[in-house]
């Protein structure tokens, strides 16, 4: 009963003139805003922050997060209106290549010469989606292995198993078993924030927390973090299908 009262206290859904809000308050020292893929607000916040103070803050950053909200809306109006026709740029690793629709070809879809190459009997909206998605998974599994098996001696820790899986808000996540997942959108980062995102997880093996330990950890692996953390931060909600 205790942990779930708990739980009540520390999670909460509310709302702050015209900005509604998730509190998330935890053993954590500094606090944070973070506009979710999913277009949620999230405020992360010290166990001991009051409403009062955490609206405060709010109030302070109301431009901001007015701002990043409606970019968000921006992307998923774009994304909602994904059309898949020859010259459509779409994003791997970084860099944006052009759509091809092609008619003789063995996979559904494939990058060479420069281009995605999209099957013609792939091109209407649900299998051109699932085309790029299966795609990415693949490459996935690929890129992100080698780059776990590079980093993880760095951080110190072991990894059982690794999975391209698809969530509304997280670019990856662990758990305490050594298991790793990661969102297959993961692939459309370029490659220096595609290893912050893998160092940061493997931190988390180590370090199930944002504390200082655990920063130091990701620091150890990757000295330049914070640059690509910051990029990541500044340019997540463009990258989308």
């Amino acid at each position: 009963m205790k942990t779930s009262i708990l739980l009540k206290e520390n999670l909460m859904k509310r709302r702050y003139k015209n900005i509604r809000y998730i509190l998330i308050r935890s053993k954590r020292k500094t606090f944070c805003i973070q506009i979710e893929r999913d277009g949620q607000v999230t405020f992360r916040a010290p166990l001991r922050t009051s409403i009062k103070q955490v609206e405060g803050i709010i109030e302070k950053k109301r431009s901001w997060i007015t701002r990043h909200l409606l970019e968000w809306r921006e992307v998923n109006a774009r994304r909602k209106n994904q059309v898949y026709l020859n010259g459509e740029p779409f994003p791997y690793l970084g860099k944006s290549y052009p759509l091809k629709i092609v008619k003789n070809q063995s996979a559904p879809l494939l990058l060479k010469a420069g281009s995605f190459c999209l099957r013609s009997d792939q091109r209407d909206t649900p299998k051109a989606s699932d085309a790029f998605k299966l795609f990415y998974q693949e490459k996935g599994i690929k890129r992100i292995g080698e780059r776990v098996t590079f980093f993880k001696k760095k951080a110190g820790v072991e990894v059982k198993r690794i999975r391209m899986v698809e969530t509304k808000t997280r670019w990856a996540s662990c758990s305490s078993l050594g298991n790793l997942n990661f969102h297959w959108k993961c692939l459309m980062l370029p490659g220096k924030v595609l290893d912050y995102i893998v160092v940061h997880e493997l931190a988390h093996l180590k370090e199930m927390n944002h504390s200082s330990r655990f920063w130091k950890v990701v620091e150890k692996a990757l000295p330049d973090y914070k640059e690509r953390r910051d990029w990541l931060r500044a340019h997540e909600m463009g990258f989308d299908l």
